[in-house]
């Protein structure tokens, strides 16, 4: 893919004791267009940041015999003492990344692996030069108005200052080519979010790719991320493109990043480190051009210090933050959020226009919104189908979450004897997504069943959550 990166920044400073890796850097960097400065130690790479408007700093962990990587994370702390905004990327050897998750603990843009990808290398260069070059979230958000003249997030609804800031942030990264981790509680709306960065980046044109990872039973993994040739397991009767081939040139969106077991955390690292994977069944190493954007509900963070998330891999897919406020944190768009519900509704209906008299917006501002935005919708819907009338009251709505509360009378019980064993279990899990406002976890534990299996039904059943 073709990017168009200004070349008008200062010098990259290579620091490196390795003479031949700073002639071959300094080389595939004038190739690129960029200028650079070499220095072999720290002291030389301090002057040289004294001397000269450097743009960004590329060095190695160690400058001498020593391996610990205090060097290199010494220098790192001085650079930032000195220039808290210059972008650093670190270079560190495949065995030993858990000096780079320090070093991005310590502040540093990202962090490449030896031997080094030409491309990667490249594309990580020129997405941290993006991210500084880009215009800093303001403390007070842009307008809405201001916000839909520049980007195009029509989908995202909202006025709020939180949600402002959101939008604000996707129009800073969206440009780059910047990993993005989008986190907040189930039904906050993280795949708008994520299909919002693709539409307003260089990539647009090309797919945007999604995939709920939680969802994939492990023996399937590598087939479904990077594909399978015919032959290479008993029931692949034909070959398969994975995830990863399908969306090349565009933007690969994990959903449910945070429910991958340890094992694939590993296969995924490998090929978001350096853009190669290997088609199951085949020894031929492929590449492939892709952003990368996940989400989730939990806090990988947490999980990364307990041992359940690797910190490598948390570090490549957070090289850029965005947190999704629940609508009880942001109430004054419920009625924006509804509006356009209700817009969508009534044209999937054939319906006329439908309103919301102000006993139920007074009813929809109060309520805690457990499952947020995706629980606010499906009330709308239901109440649409079940009132069948063009003003909504209060009273509509407390009938609709009331019918869903109560237990079934003997009548249902009568009806859920004929039903066949399909529509009972279809009927289980729509009540138990509705109890558990869509926390799919919730709900499988609830259900006795696994995350995998879960999915599984929600595709059989053609349940949209």
């Amino acid at each position: 893919m073709n990017r168009s990166v200004a070349k008008t920044t200062g010098p990259i400073l290579v620091v490196d004791d390795d003479a031949a890796i700073t002639a071959s850097l300094a080389l595939l960097l004038k190739q690129a267009g960029y200028r650079t400065l070499a220095a072999s130690n720290a002291d030389q790479a301090l002057q040289c940041l004294a001397d000269e408007p450097v743009s960004l700093v590329l060095q190695d962990m160690n400058f001498s015999r020593e391996t610990s990587g205090d060097e290199g994370l010494s220098l790192l702390a001085q650079i930032r003492a000195r220039r808290p905004l210059l972008p650093v990327i670190l270079m560190t050897a495949w065995g030993t990344i858990a000096l780079a998750v320090k070093g991005m603990q310590a502040g540093a843009s990202d962090f490449v692996t030896k031997p080094w990808s030409q491309k990667q290398l490249l594309q990580s260069i020129e997405t941290a030069l993006g991210l500084a070059a880009a215009p800093a979230t303001r403390e007070d958000p842009s307008p809405r108005a201001e916000l839909d003249a520049r980007l195009d997030v029509a989908d995202l609804v909202g006025e709020h200052p939180k949600m402002r800031k959101v939008l604000d942030i996707v129009g800073r990264v969206s440009p780059t080519d910047a990993s993005v981790l989008i986190t907040g509680e189930s039904g906050t709306g993280k795949e708008l979010v994520a299909a919002a960065i693709h539409k307003n980046s260089l990539r647009a044109r090309g797919p945007f790719v999604r995939v709920n990872v939680g969802g994939i039973p492990a023996p399937l993994f590598e087939s479904e991320m990077f594909g399978h040739v015919k032959g290479a397991f008993t029931d692949a009767k034909q070959a398969r493109r994975g995830r990863f081939e399908l969306s090349d040139g565009g933007t690969i969106f994990l959903d449910e990043i945070g429910e991958l077991d340890l094992g694939a955390q590993v296969k995924l690292l490998r090929v978001l480190q350096d853009r190669t994977y290997e088609v199951l069944g085949s020894s031929i190493t492929r590449t492939v051009d892709v952003r990368v954007v996940s989400a989730t509900n939990r806090d990988l963070a947490e999980a990364a210090q307990r041992g359940a998330f690797r910190e490598d891999l948390f570090y490549r897919l957070n090289l850029i933050a965005i947190h999704l406020p629940p609508l009880r944190a942001r109430r004054e768009d419920i009625p924006l959020l509804a509006g356009r519900f209700l817009e969508q509704l009534a044209e999937r209906y054939g319906r006329g226009p439908i309103r919301i008299a102000p006993s139920g917006l007074r009813w929809l501002g109060e309520r805690a919104w457990a499952g947020n935005v995706r629980e606010l919708r499906h009330v709308l819907e239901r109440t649409v189908l079940l009132a069948a009338r063009d003003v909504l009251s209060a009273e509509d709505f407390e009938g609709v979450v009331a019918s869903e509360a109560s237990p079934p009378n003997d009548a249902a019980q009568s009806a859920g004897e004929a039903m066949t064993i399909d529509e009972m279990e279809r009927a289980m899990i729509v009540k138990a997504l509705e109890r558990h406002s869509q926390n799919l976890s919730k709900v499988a534990e609830s259900l006795g069943m696994s995350r995998a299996a879960l999915y599984r039904r929600l595709e059989k059943y053609g349940i949209d959550v």
